[in-house]
């Protein structure tokens, strides 16, 4: 299972170039959460300790809006969410549901700190590597939202 784990998290941008024994390091540390179909792994508002880097099933990103959540896109196995608390230390800016049985490795801020005390260079990177997804994200969003934005003009316009 460890040699399992240890290849998904080597496959993810924001574990590359980390050395097998700083993964190995976080491993150790890091509890393996299961959640069923349609439960929370954490819902919008809720304080943020941790990500989740998904080892199987599928997840719903949601937003309240109204007292409705509204999906704004899906992940699955390989893909991270949560990784913005671990930055900003704010509220979780959405909700996160289990569309199928899931489970997922959780990373605290915790247990990257006990990185940080054994490894800096290994912990910087993992931050480094955060923060240039999150900058992907936000190039992505911002894409977006121009085009909605010009799609919006245009048919106002005609």
């Amino acid at each position: 299972m460890r040699e399992t784990h240890l290849r998904l998290l080597q496959s993810m941008p924001i574990f590359g170039g980390i050395d097998e024994s700083a993964l190995d390091f976080l491993l150790e540390l890091a509890p393996l959460v299961s959640v069923k179909k349609h439960e929370y792994f954490f819902h919008e508002g809720e304080p943020g300790v941790s990500m989740f880097v998904l080892e199987r099933g599928r997840v719903s990103i949601l937003r309240e809006r109204n007292g409705h959540f509204h999906p704004i896109k899906y992940f699955s196995q390989g893909d991270c969410f949560g990784e913005m608390a671990l930055i900003d230390l704010g509220p979780r800016s959405a909700s996160v549901r289990a569309v199928e049985d899931c489970s997922a490795i959780e990373l605290s801020n915790a247990t990257l700190m006990q990185l940080y005390k054994k490894n800096l260079e290994q912990f910087a990177m993992i931050y480094m590597n955060i923060s240039r997804e999150l900058s992907r994200r936000l190039r992505k969003a911002d894409k977006e939202l121009f085009r909605c934005r010009t799609e919006d003009s245009q048919s106002e316009a005609g």
